[in-house]
């Protein structure tokens, strides 16, 4: 069902990698994490101070086997290789210049793995002279990608990004690379190389912003609000101190605002015929929509717009997400065990199946929790074991 058959071994630490390969681990395919005698970095993030659980690192991690490796020693690497034989799927984030001093990079790999997809994560791609210089989400995806100055508005503080996010979409855009790979390798009965970055991702990202400046050599990105040409599209405050925000999907949309905020004769006034190019005119509809949405709450004029199919959302917090009832519907929540016999909830990948999927909810593992039975498996001797051990 789904991926279940797949092996993949996984050599990654922090976000973008492991998350790539939770995905692959959710959808049925059988993952053996390895992680240096340190542990994943991220297992130490916000840890239940009471059993050491952390749920950073079960969100990345939940479903896979964990082995111990230390791949700066000849045993390592070689314990390493033994687990690629069978593999069909090695994912990594590890530098590329790192990789390449241990064997453990693609041209060191593919000769004795020819049908192996090789998939490998980083924050600027592999070639180039920035190929080696570390990335994360915040610097790479958010701040250098040009998305973090599309998004904040000129007259604020710059801020960063919340952590992970851009990670999970380079996550699941590697997912997307793998596919298309083991797709691919039915016919050739070839492995290849997958590579993406946080930075290309971002640039997807952001790519509505970005064909405009690249097309046109320049784009209007998130201004100041009195600046903004459309009187009716951003956030808007209620009447109980809420915020919504409207996105206009055609003409009639002015109409049914001014409809909601019981203010129609403003629709008669020729001055607000649309498209309205004076910014000054701009700038007093705005203010009539400030006035009027300041006298509703969020859900009484909720109930407004939506019967009169306005495009809105509310300023949501995680926790309003975290118990919408909308959420739990579209199947965003996934109930995880935690390994010490009791459960949790975690949020679920962006993709459902519902005609049939593997269980979802295994533990992410301990520390090198299964490094003997893997390694078993792999046709290690007694001896090579203990000399890894």
């Amino acid at each position: 069902m789904l991926l279940e058959g797949l092996k993949v071994v996984e050599m990654s630490t922090w976000v973008a990698g492991p998350s790539c390969a939770a995905v692959l681990a959710d959808w049925g395919a059988e993952v053996v994490k390895i992680e240096s005698p340190m542990g994943d970095v991220t297992r130490t993030f916000f840890a239940n101070p009471e059993n050491g659980q952390s749920p950073i690192y079960a969100n990345e991690n939940r479903g896979k086997k964990g082995v111990v490796l230390d791949t700066t020693k000849p045993g390592g690497r070689a314990a390493l290789k033994a687990l690629l034989k069978d593999a069909d799927v090695f994912v990594t984030n590890t530098r590329p210049g790192s990789l390449k001093k241990i064997g453990l990079d693609y041209d060191s790999l593919k000769g004795d793995f020819p049908k192996l997809i090789y998939a490998a994560v980083t924050g600027f791609g592999l070639t180039g002279p920035w190929a080696n210089e570390g990335g994360f989400d915040i610097t790479a995806f958010w701040a250098r990608s040009g998305v973090a100055r599309a998004t904040i508005p000129t007259d604020q503080e710059p801020f960063p990004s919340r952590p992970g996010f851009g990670d999970h979409v380079t996550a699941i855009t590697t997912v997307a690379g793998i596919l298309a790979a083991l797709h691919e390798r039915h016919s050739t009965g070839k492995g290849r190389l997958v590579e993406t970055s946080l930075l290309r991702a971002g640039s997807y990202a952001i790519s509505w912003d970005l064909a405009l400046q690249l097309y046109y050599g320049e784009v209007q990105t998130n201004g100041p609000r009195d600046d903004r040409p459309v009187a009716i599209s951003g956030f808007f405050r209620t009447k109980d101190d809420r915020h919504l925000v409207i996105v206009p999907k055609n003409v009639n949309c002015f109409t049914n605002v001014m409809i909601a905020i019981d203010r129609p004769e403003v629709v008669a006034d020729p001055r607000f015929e649309i498209p309205m190019l004076d910014m000054e005119i701009v700038r007093e509809a705005r203010a009539i929509c400030d006035e009027g949405f300041a006298k509703f709450t969020l859900e009484e004029i909720g109930e407004r717009l939506n019967e009169l199919d306005v495009a809105w959302g509310p300023l949501g917090t995680l926790a309003e997400h975290a118990a919408s009832q909308r959420a739990e519907l579209a199947g965003c929540f996934v109930e995880l065990e935690d390994g010490l016999g009791g459960k949790f909830r975690g949020a679920a990948t962006p993709v459902r199946f519902p005609e049939g999927a593997p269980a979802v909810g295994r533990h992410a593992p301990a520390l090198g929790e299964h490094t003997r039975e893997v390694l078993e498996a792999a046709g290690l001797t007694p001896d090579e074991i203990a000399a890894v051990l």
